[in-house]
């Protein structure tokens, strides 16, 4: 059993990703939003997002690899689910769990950029800069974290951990 420390608890998610459901209903206001969540583990954050954001919303998935069960990027990009529908014209918004080396978030919203939508923006509800590798222009963020292995709130470890309802570090 891992142990892990709370980094970002339960009522500051909440308090966040209601700030950040403000802004993007600010931002959009007036206009239709599509968000693309990435499965796995931006599921949580989307939905909690969505329940936040005041102008109309549509949803779609994207299931995208690079980790497996690993706790390392494998460095490859795998597309497992793609979108069940047209994203031309829409303004789209890819909603993620955390960016760390940038890799897939790039890799993905250069594929996106080619299928034309009206707009297209980045919100994450975590970032590490420092492991930044490739460059990705982050919209909407919602905490800034080290460079340590992060599960709960939709992260997981080799599946695990996904469940918990804040962010937390492991100790092992």
């Amino acid at each position: 059993m891992d142990e892990i420390k709370v980094l970002i608890s339960e009522e500051e998610l909440d308090k966040r990703i209601r700030e950040l459901g403000a802004q993007i209903s600010k931002d959009f206001s007036g206009k239709k939003l599509h968000l693309i969540s990435v499965l796995k583990g931006g599921v949580f954050f989307t939905c909690e997002l969505a329940k936040r954001i005041t102008v109309p919303v549509t949803i779609d998935f994207m299931s995208v690899s690079s980790y497996g069960n690993a706790k390392d990027s494998s460095g490859i990009v795998k597309i497992v689910k793609d979108l069940d529908e047209s994203i031309m014209g829409k303004n789209v918004m890819v909603i993620e769990d955390i960016i760390d080396s940038g890799r897939t978030l790039s890799y993905l919203m250069d594929l996106l950029k080619t299928r034309e939508p009206y707009s297209l923006t980045l919100c994450t509800l975590l970032d590490k800069p420092s492991r930044r590798t490739h460059n990705v222009h982050v919209d909407y963020t919602g905490f800034e974290v080290p460079d340590e292995f992060i599960v709960g709130y939709g992260l997981d470890y080799a599946q695990k951990y996904r469940n918990l309802p804040y962010i937390g570090v492991i100790e092992s």
